[in-house]
């Protein structure tokens, strides 16, 4: 396992990252736990949950495996994320200091520690002054309740306002994104990872094999069936499944990616996951498994390495497809030359 700076802070973290919606729901505490047994075997470091995942239970799944492994817990960074709601109240949800002060506390009771490593804003909040938000994240630095702080699913200027604004009150700086980022949902690229680059936070990618598509368990025009998410519950989307199914990019990219895999002797899975630990900006993927076994496959990507043919073919293969200006073919060749510092 290999370890990089989380953004622009000075705390080391894991290259990839254990994704823990599933703890309470699709994984019960006992696979819960053996799934962090073997994540922190592996040299992993960096656990990412939520107050709302599960209803609040994947923390307290997370806290009892701390408490009963106190070496082991010295080395996780724990992340997890507040803002959406807690209660039926008009003032349980959102990122105003009344709601979030809340949140963090039971977030801290329900882990039981003192201190969260990485505190998340999981979303936009437009109806909260931003400077309400990140008054309150620097005083919760200050009071040593967190770490640091990031976001998930800003858009390029949200991300460059809230930088902004803390830089202009000399408030602790935002050091992450968590955003939506695998080999079939690229759009980031356009603004969201410019704006980081550019102030030195790190991405945290969530859904990086796209729902399972990237694993290579859907077949075309077969509607999905068994163990997976979509044939144990249609209704969680076969709309989306049926757009991504019809899409021959979808095939194109597979396609890529079966190749490379065939190459290497590796899961589709890892090839994916690998590709995204080589796209700038990023610091760790995050794993969304629901058993031991799919996870310990994804561990499998931290010794896969990608020459650049590799990572070009799948590039190209994934590019995506937006022609209008600016962000047309021009555009984001531009883009990617200011990305390597070219002109």
């Amino acid at each position: 396992m290999d370890y990089r700076l989380l953004g622009n802070s000075g705390t080391s973290v894991s290259t990839l990252t254990l994704g823990t919606m599933t703890f309470g729901s699709e994984a019960d505490e006992p696979t819960s736990h053996q799934m962090l047994d073997t994540f922190v075997a592996a040299g992993g470091t960096l656990v990412d949950t939520a107050d709302v995942y599960s209803g609040n239970e994947s923390e307290r799944i997370i806290g009892r495996w701390l408490k009963a492994h106190p070496t082991e817990a010295q080395q996780v960074v724990l992340a997890t994320k507040g803002r959406f709601p807690q209660g039926d109240g008009p003032n349980d949800v959102g990122l105003s200091r009344r709601h979030l002060s809340r949140a963090l506390d039971a977030s801290l009771d329900r882990l039981g520690v003192e201190t969260i490593d990485l505190y998340q804003m999981h979303a936009w909040d437009a109806l909260t002054p931003i400077d309400e938000t990140l008054r309150f994240l620097d005083d919760a630095v200050s009071a040593g309740k967190i770490v640091s702080y990031g976001f998930s699913n800003y858009l390029g200027y949200q991300i460059t306002k809230a930088v902004y604004e803390a830089k202009g009150h000399g408030w602790a700086p935002p050091v992450t994104l968590q955003p939506q980022y695998n080999l079939l949902v690229r759009d980031i690229e356009h603004e969201v990872v410019p704006a980081c680059l550019d102030a030195g936070i790190g991405l945290l990618p969530w859904s990086p094999l796209a729902g399972g598509w990237l694993s290579g368990k859907y077949q075309r025009d077969e509607a999905p069936t068994g163990a997976t998410r979509l044939g144990e519950n249609p209704q969680r989307g076969m709309e989306a499944w049926e757009a991504r199914n019809g899409d021959e990019r979808t095939w194109a990219v597979l396609d890529a990616v079966s190749a490379v895999a065939d190459a290497h002797g590796a899961s589709k899975s890892q090839v994916a996951l690998a590709w995204l630990l080589a796209q700038p900006a990023v610091t760790s993927v995050i794993l969304g498994a629901r058993t031991v076994s799919q996870l310990e496959d994804n561990l499998g990507a931290a010794d896969l390495v990608l020459d650049e043919a590799e990572l070009r073919s799948l590039t190209e293969a994934s590019a995506p497809r937006i022609d209008d200006y600016p962000y047309g073919t021009a555009g984001v060749a531009q883009r990617n030359r200011d990305i390597t510092g070219g002109r």
